[in-house]
């Protein structure tokens, strides 16, 4: 077994910063989500990604996909996001054995009024923090290290990943 090849000092707090950043900005977000629409992050992101999608529609695996969770943990909130009448599941007309949700009509509207608080809170938090001239320089940093860290076959998430046309 060879050493590991450790961190430089400036490395290991790069790596401390992104640590936190990950487990901080969402937190932050599920909070100020919570505070103003009733809903947590993942919850929001499973209904604004439905959104995107002109039938409002998505086989489970995709949508679990594009909002980087687990089948368990979609079907879990698809439970409660259902409770509210802002979704629904059922077998897929095109294959039996998929299982599709649907964004419903209230489902649809509760994602246009939480989104402009939503988008609030990401530009207060993220993009007011940043120098616009460093927005794409930060996208191209991420984007390496974001191929890395997804499963293998997953793809890369497109689309507007806030909601509301």
């Amino acid at each position: 077994m060879s050493d590991p090849r450790w961190l430089s000092p400036v490395e290991r707090e790069t790596w401390l910063s992104i640590s936190e950043l990950v487990t901080t900005l969402q937190g932050a977000l599920d909070t100020r989500l919570q505070q103003h629409a009733g809903v947590t992050f993942y919850e929001y992101m499973v209904m604004a990604m439905l959104s995107e999608h002109d039938d409002r529609t998505l086989q489970l695996s995709e949508l679990a996909e594009l909002t980087s969770g687990s089948l368990s943990r979609l079907s879990h909130v698809l439970t409660r996001l259902e409770r509210h009448g802002w979704v629904v599941r059922e077998r897929s007309p095109l294959n039996p054995r998929a299982r599709i949700a649907t964004l419903t009509d209230e489902g649809l509207e509760k994602v246009e009024q939480t989104a402009p608080a939503h988008v609030r809170d990401v530009r207060e938090l993220v993009f007011d923090a940043i120098a616009p001239e460093d927005v794409p320089e930060l996208a191209r940093i991420l984007a390496p290290v974001l191929d890395r860290a997804r499963p293998p076959g997953r793809r890369v998430r497109t689309g507007r990943g806030l909601g509301v046309r």
